[in-house]
């Protein structure tokens, strides 16, 4: 059965390579899009509602179709890695699309990945995205905050722009992208930023790589900060990513947490700091002792602007510093660096470069 499956998916990929090599010879960008559900392909119970409905029921074959557009500016392929709202993304699947993503990149007839999303993960993906993709070709991540039965449903001219962004030679060597809303976002920098409104991404303070007006990409800076290709994480055949959980700094706070974290073994924790990283003293004794048991402890902050540079004190506790990486994305550096090493030294290293 097994090897069935293999000749299917390998016919597959000889007939899309196939339609791919015409189209390249028509002069239009050849762009995959990969599908893992979320809003854009959510199904509400009327056209009014915007909260509520259910995410990742419509198909990327779809998805395609509603927009015949795209045909103009690209050839398109669409495969479908997942169909989840992204509350429930997982570090496998993060792994599958990953690998898959590297696979077709590594191929002279694709020019660009697109990746539909759901929102409330999809900065995360993405990051992970930007430390483990081998290839400078664009990858863009695009997602909605209206589902596709809504009224003025924002997921058609995303999923045209940021396929047009994916075809675009201007978009190479930029690290891993977010289109949405007119809007390019750098994947390090962007967080969304409202709950519900469709301006929520936003890289806040360092500002949007460019926009998309009228279907064209206008870049006016790009990230200083290693990705891609550029990056020393290898994810072909991991099998799980390490264990890292976050803690949540607040007023009063104890040490209950960080102990339950080290008796789950744990290999590495986040600080979501006040301010400027500040951890209540019964917090930050408790994450000091489980940085002596070698667990590496990455301050970051809950501000959501700002840099949580090195003090003092990081050398007495054995802490990390956390640059302007928020928490749920300084988790996902932590976790590949920990497949590097669990040195807090050489861990700092990899958070100043990347």
């Amino acid at each position: 059965m097994k090897r069935k499956l293999l000749v299917i998916a390998f016919l597959c990929m000889v007939m899309v390579l196939s339609q791919f090599a015409a189209a390249a010879a028509a002069g239009l960008p050849n762009v995959v899009i990969l599908a893992t559900g979320g809003t854009i392909a959510g199904r509400g119970g009327s056209a009014t509602q915007m909260t509520g409905y259910n995410p990742g029921e419509i198909g990327v074959q779809i998805l395609i179709n509603a927009v015949p557009e795209i045909k103009q500016y690209a050839n398109v392929s669409g495969e479908q890695v997942a169909n989840i709202g992204s509350f429930a993304m997982t570090h496998e699947v993060w792994l599958k699309l990953a690998n898959r993503v590297n696979e077709l990149l590594a191929s002279s007839l694709v020019d660009g990945i697109v990746i539909t999303h759901g929102t409330d993960t999809l900065e995360e993906t993405a990051y992970f995205l930007n430390l483990v993709v081998k290839s400078d070709k664009p990858v863009v991540l695009v997602g909605a905050m209206r589902p596709a039965t809504a009224i003025s449903a924002d997921g058609p001219v995303n999923l045209l722009n940021a396929v047009r962004l994916a075809g675009s030679p201007k978009a190479r060597g930029k690290g891993v992208l977010v289109g949405m809303n007119d809007q390019i976002n750098g994947a390090r920098d962007v967080t969304k930023t409202n709950t519900t409104h469709v301006e929520t991404f936003k890289s806040p303070e360092l500002g949007y790589l460019g926009y998309i007006q009228n279907g064209e990409p206008y870049f006016y800076r790009e990230t200083t900060r290693k990705h891609t290709y550029m990056t020393e994480f290898d994810i072909s055949g991991l099998k799980e990513l390490p264990y890292v959980e976050i803690i949540y700094n607040h007023v009063n706070g104890d040490k209950n947490m960080v102990n339950a974290l080290v008796a789950a073994d744990a290999k590495g924790i986040v600080s979501a700091g006040m301010g400027h990283g500040s951890i209540f003293p019964a917090t930050r004794d408790a994450l000091a002792e489980a940085a002596k048991k070698g667990i590496p402890v990455v301050k970051s902050s809950r501000v959501g602007n700002g840099i949580v540079t090195r003090v003092a004190d990081d050398d007495k506790y054995g802490f990390v510093a956390g640059d302007t990486l928020n928490p749920q994305k300084a988790r996902i550096l932590l976790m590949l660096a920990l497949t590097k090493t669990n040195d807090a030294a050489a861990i700092q290293r990899i958070f100043d470069e990347y």
